[in-house]
């Protein structure tokens, strides 16, 4: 259970740096609300919201393997998958001239740990 409390506190710390950035971007360009038709405050929006859509429930699926299947390795793999799908996909997403290739990666990378995560929690519900 340990080894998922690391990785949420990586996540929140990843979460808190991305949500700055877009404070800081809001701030520099004046926008309060929105992104006023600018494109790299829409980026930086989208990065901090994607990230609210599918680290909460990768976390939340992580947690149920952690009790139902405590396998350190197993639980590693996924926060590692979580992580840096996270920081690819933002690296990626953030730039105007977008690299497709960090995106990408990035979300296969966040889907492959919420896979691997509902299927063990099926095949442990089928024992």
């Amino acid at each position: 259970m340990r080894i998922v409390w690391l990785y949420a506190a990586l996540l929140a710390l990843l979460f808190v740096g991305l949500s700055f950035r877009t404070l800081t971007l809001r701030r520099r360009l004046r926008i309060v609300i929105g992104d006023a038709g600018n494109e790299r405050m829409l980026r930086a929006m989208r990065v901090h919201s994607n990230f609210a859509e599918y680290v909460p429930l990768n976390l939340l699926l992580m947690y149920f393997v952690a009790s139902t299947l405590p396998q350190p390795w197993f639980l590693h793999a996924l926060g590692i998958c979580i992580l840096l799908g996270r920081v690819l996909h933002a690296v990626g997403v953030s730039q105007v001239r977008e690299r497709y290739v960090f995106r990408t990666a990035g979300m296969a990378l966040t889907f492959a740990p919420m896979l691997a995560s509902a299927l063990t929690l099926l095949a442990a519900y089928g024992r």
